[in-house]
């Protein structure tokens, strides 16, 4: 685990931190090779996905750069690189097809920063 991601969750609250452990450890078992880090003041993972503590939840952000518009819609908010699942508790992350979501975006998304990716 990279320092500044350990860092991070340890200042999360108990729950948060529970629901953000998990979410990271299904994203990491679907995909070993992810290369983490903090940027933007959250977790991300290849330019493709990022995890993050909101006010009121937990988002996990996948690009959706390349994917057709029906698949986009899969996602919640409005961003034209970037949407988002919400987790407000540990009991809301479905598993099964959680990991579905990740292989499309690894199998069909661009990087949302290719240039900084390949550095």
């Amino acid at each position: 685990m990279h320092p500044k991601i350990k860092e991070y969750l340890e200042k999360q609250s108990p729950d948060r931190r529970k629901i953000m452990e998990r979410l990271r450890e299904i994203l990491i078992e679907s995909i070993p090779s992810l290369k983490e880090k903090m940027e933007y003041g959250v977790m991300c993972y290849d330019d493709l996905y990022y995890i993050a503590n909101l006010p009121k939840q937990v988002n996990m952000g996948f690009s959706i750069i390349g994917l057709a518009p029906e698949e986009v819609k899969l996602f919640q908010g409005g961003g034209k690189t970037m949407r988002h699942l919400k987790f407000e508790n540990i009991d809301s992350i479905d598993e099964e097809e959680l990991v579905k979501v990740i292989n499309l975006v690894r199998d069909k998304a661009s990087p949302v920063h290719p240039k900084i990716r390949n550095k």
